[in-house]
């Protein structure tokens, strides 16, 4: 059997890493296009409630009926992230129409933008009127496929769960399953520093479809000036009313005013009902996007719980050492880390063999391939899977001991090892809300993320590493803390980081997590903490750091106290308190 796009390689059976990998024997042709392509815009669709909406197509200059590649966005037609890549021209030379649409409220189309609310399985369910619509045009197939990633993966997903008959597969880029977890919030804090910049751009990039001729230019000065001074909102207190959005993204004062486990957000978790997904997706994630948690559900979800066995046997997953965004797939670096060669890879022709397989019938083999790939940093290569999380998999218990390490100037630094101390110990810290500990990098947006060096920010932490490693350790898959504390106030953040310390003395973000508790002052509280998940190979010589803090700010918002700026914290160790991280450690 032999295919355009794959051939044997050296990790066996059919592989999309044969694709993706451009090592000497993998596949490195890159196909061309078949088409000169023609254009038309502002194509429209009127949607149950009258709401017109309107699209772009790009399509072969020929006459025939094709498939048809369909992305919903609020980023604009003319632009957005399919655009930024060059997906129309790259998908419509060879053999497929495709549709950008402006969704609902959005610029070309009518009607009002809610975030998320018309896409998925609500009153109103423009995604599947608009896939149903495109499948009985005359110049269509009727095989539908969708695109796109971040806002756009979420028109996919939400619409996936209304299971549109005519769809057959989806790729999906980086999105989330549940908004109140994977969005908005995380661990019960408020992502400000990526919400507080989304709405910002959001609003004023649709600024004509919210405010009158005459109101435009004094709104748009307003919110230029926003822009200059961004970081001086992100001191706002309170978070809500947060004023330059009043009138106009009337939505982000909701997300503010409904904590995470509020009635408000049912709706925008889909997590329960992947059970109706009956569509082939691929999942395209990043181990340093701001929605990592939510693609690995969504697969997961489906894998197990899919609605047919068609379903849960062709989901597919990669997971990159990305940031977010579609430029940033074939790109080495992730903030300031570079991975290597290797991490990069064109995300057009990654998508071309799912689309030619189910759309088109052609039998290139991506059916058989491992079900996941996944890159690991530290020794930067790729690796694939049948299993989320992995068969040989040790979750093993990393204590946070308070004998004293000296390994770096911090708080206090102790000891990260296998065995715990058997004798009680507390280490305590405060925790002062005018002075934050500032965020750098990791899964985030709108401000710096992927990896930078991170030492001056331990240094503002409790810490606790590990003696230099006497060989290799991977750790892949799920990652979490158990953390006990207590604290002198109320409300609090706890935030546990795990980095990887060259023998240089780099430290490399690997992962990390954060959880508002609120409870009894003096209380000693048990604290999980999800980290999430990643795949790194701490190398021979290099050291495993975690670190402890209350405040990772602006990414996310202070967790505020009446009348009480200041918080005397403490971290338990050791005896019946016995703090850790708990690493996916592989048996290779």
């Amino acid at each position: 059997m032999k295919s355009k796009y794959f051939k044997l390689s050296k990790f066996s059976s059919w592989n999309i890493i044969s694709y993706i990998t451009k090592g000497d024997d993998m596949l490195n042709n890159k196909t061309q296009p078949k088409y000169n392509t023609i254009h038309q815009k502002n194509i429209e669709i009127t949607m149950r409630d009258g709401t017109i909406l309107r699209h772009n197509i790009t399509r072969p200059d020929i006459d025939g009926k094709f498939p048809v590649l369909l992305e919903r966005t609020p980023y604009n037609k003319e632009g957005g992230s399919e655009n930024n890549v060059g997906s129309p021209e790259f998908f419509a030379s060879r053999g497929f129409i495709v549709i950008i649409q402006d969704v609902r409220g959005r610029f070309a189309s009518e009607g009002e933008f809610y975030p998320f609310k018309d896409d998925g399985n609500g009153e109103n369910k423009d995604g599947y009127e608009t896939t149903e619509w495109l499948a009985k045009q005359e110049w269509s197939t009727g095989n539908i496929g969708t695109i796109g990633g971040s806002y756009s993966g979420a028109t996919q997903y939400r619409n996936a769960i209304s299971n549109p008959p005519s769809v057959k597969a989806m790729f999906v880029r980086e999105s989330s399953t549940d908004y109140s977890q994977e969005w908005v919030y995380r661990g019960g804090a408020f992502e400000l520093g990526f919400n507080l910049g989304w709405a910002h751009r959001v609003t004023l990039a649709n600024l004509s479809h919210l405010v009158k001729k005459n109101e435009y230019k004094d709104t748009e000065k307003m919110l230029i000036d926003v822009e200059n001074n961004l970081d001086d909102w992100h001191k706002q207190i309170p978070l809500n009313p947060t004023e330059f959005v009043n009138g106009l993204s009337d939505w982000y004062n909701d997300w503010v005013d409904n904590p995470p486990d509020s009635d408000y957000w049912k709706e925008f978790d889909m997590s329960d009902q992947l059970n109706n997904v009956d569509i082939p997706i691929y999942h395209l994630g990043g181990w340093f996007d701001v929605f990592l948690n939510g693609t690995l559900k969504y697969y997961k979800g489906v894998s197990e719980n899919g609605k047919s066995k068609h379903s849960r046997e062709n989901q597919r997953l990669i997971i990159g050492p990305w940031v977010h965004g579609p430029t940033n797939i074939n790109n080495s670096f992730a903030g300031e880390f570079d991975f290597g060669t290797d991490a990069a890879i064109d995300f057009n022709e990654l998508r071309l063999p799912w689309f030619d397989f189910w759309l088109k019938g052609e039998k290139n083999g991506i059916n058989k391939t491992k079900k996941i790939n996944y890159f690991v940093m530290g020794k930067n290569e790729w690796k694939e899977s049948d299993e989320w999380p992995l068969k040989n998999t040790s979750y093993t218990n990393y204590y946070f001991n308070k004998e004293f390490n000296n390994e770096i100037d911090s708080i206090y630094s102790g000891t990260l090892s296998e065995t715990k101390e058997n004798k009680e110990s507390q280490i305590s810290y405060s925790n002062n809300l005018r002075n934050p500990i500032p965020s750098l990098g990791g899964n985030t947006l709108s401000i710096p993320n992927g990896v930078f060096e991170h030492t001056n920010i331990d240094k503002q932490c409790i810490t606790f590493s590990t003696n230099p490693l006497e060989k290799e350790l991977e750790i892949t898959g799920p990652v979490s803390a158990i953390i006990y504390v207590k604290s002198d106030n109320q409300n609090n953040d706890w935030v546990v980081r795990l980095c990887d310390v060259a023998e240089s003395g780099y430290s490399r973000i690997v992962c990390d997590g954060i959880y508002r508790s609120t409870d009894t002052p003096g209380k000693t509280q048990t604290i999980k903490v999800n980290m999430w998940a990643t795949s790194n190979i701490f190398l021979k010589g290099n050291k495993l750091r975690v670190s402890v803090s209350s405040s990772c700010f602006p990414r996310f918002d202070r967790a505020l106290n009446d009348n009480s700026e200041k918080s005397n914290n403490n971290l338990l160790c050791g005896g019946i308190n016995p703090s850790h991280i708990i690493l996916p450690v592989i048996n290779n």
